[in-house]
């Protein structure tokens, strides 16, 4: 049976629903407003990235990336990072292992 997540306001402009998760694994949706931002973070998680719809500009440690759907990223474990929405979207995030905060 699927479990339902409630939708979280997070940052200003962003919102956040866990999709699935299990300890060794947790996927996430992020929806964003054009020009919410992510702010720079980190964690001590693996996590991939991949945009479904909207436009991102990532900063990865000293490195800036654009991206669009159907692209992705990984991020390293306790690598500091963000991002900036450039056009209204939605990210699909995976976290291993599970991020127990967003529970």
């Amino acid at each position: 049976m699927t479990k339902a997540f409630p939708v979280v306001p997070t940052d200003p402009g962003v919102t956040r629903q866990v999709l699935a998760e299990h300890a060794d694994l947790m996927v996430v949706s992020f929806r964003f407003e054009a020009g919410a931002e992510g702010r720079r973070h980190n964690h001590p998680h693996v996590q991939s990235t991949y945009v479904r719809s909207g436009r991102f500009c990532f900063s990865l440690g000293d490195n800036e990336v654009e991206i669009g759907p159907g692209e992705s990223l990984v991020v390293p474990p306790n690598e500091v990072h963000g991002c900036v929405c450039l056009q209204a979207g939605e990210l699909i995030d995976c976290f291993s292992p599970r991020r127990s905060d967003f529970l």
